[in-house]
């Protein structure tokens, strides 16, 4: 069984930097032909795809986060990573790291709750 837990703080100040880190466990990052995403959910909004790494480690971003988003990883720890630069309020949201093997996101974290705030 797939299992990913997201970590990092919960409370972010505007223009910092947002990082959160994805743990994985029961499958490897690198597996063929998996891709590990970033998802996140704005309070009273839809859900909104951030980017991916895939099993290569090749990466892929949403157009519209491009410019500040970057997902990283470490294979010795099995996780990947997501910065998300000048953070604004704007991106308070709960952010899910996931499996994607397309076009079925399997397994998902919990989720944790990032608040853009002073």
């Amino acid at each position: 069984q797939v299992q990913l837990q997201e970590s990092g703080p919960g409370l972010v100040k505007p223009s910092q930097t947002l990082s959160l880190t994805c743990s994985v466990s029961g499958g490897s990052i690198t597996t063929n032909y998996y891709y590990w995403t970033w998802i996140r959910q704005p309070p009273g909004k839809g859900l909104e795809w951030m980017g991916a790494i895939a099993y290569s480690g090749s990466t892929y971003y949403s157009p519209s986060l491009k410019s500040r988003t970057s997902i990283s990883r470490d294979t010795s720890k099995n996780q990947f990573s997501l910065h998300l630069t000048s953070v604004i309020p704007e991106d308070t949201a709960v952010y899910y790291c996931t499996r994607l093997i397309y076009p079925q996101f399997e397994y998902w974290g919990q989720g944790t709750l990032v608040t853009v705030s002073e």
